[in-house]
């Protein structure tokens, strides 16, 4: 799940290794190690801990080549240690091996090394996988084939780096539902599980598909299937449009403020060249279809998982009200376990930051397996749901490092709101709407702008609130998404139990735990749910429970503890608006309490396992 790095050249290879996995520690990991060849083995450094924990226990005198690999691991299979940190090796020490993914049948192949004598030193899964390419290399002459034949002996998902210190003049790398991107530098590679460590070196880049391995030298790389009787696949780099820049926190103290900050611009991005006045509707040339295609729909199913889900839940919601077509959300990681029936003149949307995310990728590949229509909506050209889908709408939120996803998520509900705007237009909603919503899309990344003018006061109201245990979420129809995210920020974030509730359930049970040391954050747009709403305030306030307000209305004096106050702006966008102070009250909540925002516990940017 968290960070691969390769590289093969001219350069001393420690420097650009240390470099990318700086580079990568916004994924979240636990520790970090790196490998070189060395007379014949891998010369190994590795530790529990940060990168930083690395560099200082590298002895880069000793550490010295032109070849090596490097890795950031956050656990799946035995504790944070150093024994369990990668790179794993084989018992010569010959054979190196860094993996993301899981071995589905580790156990399995454990009790087998073990029967044959090998003494693992790791409670890992991926250090069987060291084992299996050294024995298959005892009949073999060719890593690549070495590699090919170990893997069709495992079960589960892998980005995988390999490297074999009798050989050092090739890296071979393979993917299976992990990412591997090849960076194409000027007689050296590099290999990354995601290009942000690739951008300081080059923008030429080659994506691995599922299925796919890669055989790495300095000056040239050669692709092929994964199969025993495997066939030649053509590859040519692509450039991509980031720079190292992209990836640096330009005068802000973490990313997730700097993403926060970032959301105005982002939006505007998301809208150019989108917005079409003459028609008051949209265009979503990504979607590849016609009028005559989008009116045939017979409902919207969105699929994402964690705050991609709330943003289909919010995109839903859209579709419902401007199209009048049924639409929902579930979560991707739920759907292709309870055998869904995938209705053929559908649109099945997969939601997806990284376009990496293991759970909508299987998703997806569910549903074209059973004759499914779906779309990507992600932020990662050249991503693995993105090749799968081959059609979508394309986020351009720009680079995310943070965890906590703050400017992709807006960007997805200002996408889901086209494409409601899209098929309300070319179904029933009116000319009149239509220029109302493109007025108010037009109008948003101001009115975002403005909200984040009101920082130091969520913040003063952050740090009351911080020493609360828990919190209540509350929200009803457009704002019960709202506060289902703001609940999810504030416990990634901050580690601060959080719930949300829709308002109308909250007297059928959660009620009960209301005192004066729960506070409840209550979504109240200016609607037509107003009155009752403020019904739902009182009920909290009657039993003693602080309240802050989020809300673009005009409430009556004292409603509220706190009120955190937004500006209007079509009714229908009044979510996206309402989801920016709750971003900001994580955030100093998490402050607050001393958290590392960027990489809370626990968690990894992009979830490419199970």
């Amino acid at each position: 799940m968290c960070g691969i790095v390769g590289y093969i050249g001219h350069r001393q290879a420690v420097p650009v290794l240390l470099e990318g996995l700086h580079r990568l520690e916004y994924r979240g990991y636990d520790s970090a190690g790196l490998a070189l060849p060395h007379r014949g083995k891998a010369r190994v450094c590795k530790t529990r801990g940060r990168v930083q924990d690395l560099r200082d226990k590298a002895d880069t005198t000793a550490l010295r080549g032109t070849v090596g690999i490097a890795h950031t691991r956050w656990a799946t299979h035995g504790e944070p240690s150093d024994a369990n940190a990668h790179p794993h090796t084989d018992v010569s020490g010959r054979i190196a091996v860094v993996h993301n993914g899981i071995v589905e049948n580790a156990e399995q192949l454990r009790a087998e090394l073990t029967a044959l004598g090998i003494d693992l030193v790791s409670d890992t899964d991926t250090e069987v996988i060291a084992h299996l390419v050294a024995r298959e290399l005892e009949e073999s002459e060719s890593l690549e084939d070495a590699v090919r034949i170990a893997l069709h002996r495992v079960r589960g998902t892998y980005g995988l780096l390999v490297l074999d210190a009798r050989r050092p003049t090739e890296l071979v790398v393979a993917r299976n539902g992990s990412p591997i991107v090849l960076g194409v530098g000027d007689g050296e590679m590099f290999v990354a599980s995601d290009v942000a460590a690739l951008v300081h070196h080059t923008q030429r880049v080659v994506f691995l598909d599922d299925g796919e391995l890669a055989t790495v030298r300095d000056s040239e790389f050669r692709t092929s299937t994964l199969e025993v009787e495997s066939e030649q696949t053509d590859k040519t780099p692509t450039t991509i449009d980031m720079v190292a820049e992209d990836y640096a926190l330009g005068g802000f103290p973490d990313f997730m403020r700097k993403e926060i900050a970032e959301q105005g611009e982002a939006v505007r991005r998301a809208l150019r060249g989108r917005l079409d006045d003459r028609f008051a509707t949209a265009h979503l040339g990504g979607l590849n279809m016609d009028a005559r295609e989008l009116r045939s729909i017979s409902k919207v199913v969105f699929l994402g998982c964690g705050s991609a889900y709330y943003a289909g839940q919010l995109g839903a919601q859209l579709i419902e009200e401007l199209a009048r077509i049924p639409a929902t959300a579930e979560p991707a990681s739920e759907f292709r376990y309870r055998n869904p029936v995938v209705d053929p003149d559908a649109l099945y949307v997969a939601i997806s930051q990284s376009g990496e995310t293991l759970d909508t990728l299987a998703a997806v590949q569910e549903l074209q397996r059973k004759g499914g229509r779906v779309i990507g909506a992600v932020n990662a050209v050249g991503s693995a749901i993105a090749r799968q889908c081959g059609a979508g709408v394309f986020l351009h939120a720009g680079p995310e490092i943070s965890v906590a996803s703050t400017k992709a998520l807006t960007n997805m509900t200002v996408s889901f709101t086209m494409l409601a705007l899209l098929l309300g237009r070319v179904r029933d909603l009116s000319a009149a709407d239509g220029h109302r919503i493109v007025d108010g899309l037009r109008a948003l990344p101001a009115a975002i702008d403005q909200v984040l003018t009101d920082e130091d006061a969520i913040a003063e109201i952050a740090h009351r609130y911080a020493k609360a245990r828990s919190m209540f979420f509350i929200g009803r129809v457009r704002a019960w998404p709202v506060a289902r995210e703001g609940a999810q920020k504030l416990k990634e974030v901050s580690y601060v139990h959080a719930e949300a509730y829709q308002a109308s359930e909250l007297k059928h049970g959660p009620l009960a735990l209301i005192d004066q040391e729960m506070p409840s954050v209550v979504i109240v747009p200016d609607d037509e749910l107003l009155a009752k709403n403020l019904s739902t305030i009182e009920q909290i306030k009657a039993r003693g429970g602080p309240v802050i307000a989020v809300t673009n209305a005009d409430l009556p004096p004292n409603a509220a503890d706190e009120v955190i106050r937004v500006p209007r702006v079509a009714p229908e966008l009044d979510p996206m608006l309402l989801t920016i102070p709750l971003q900001l009250l994580a955030y100093h909540t998490a402050i607050a309490l001393g958290r590392d925002v960027d990489k809370p516990r626990n968690l990894a940017k992009s979830v490419t396992v199970e």
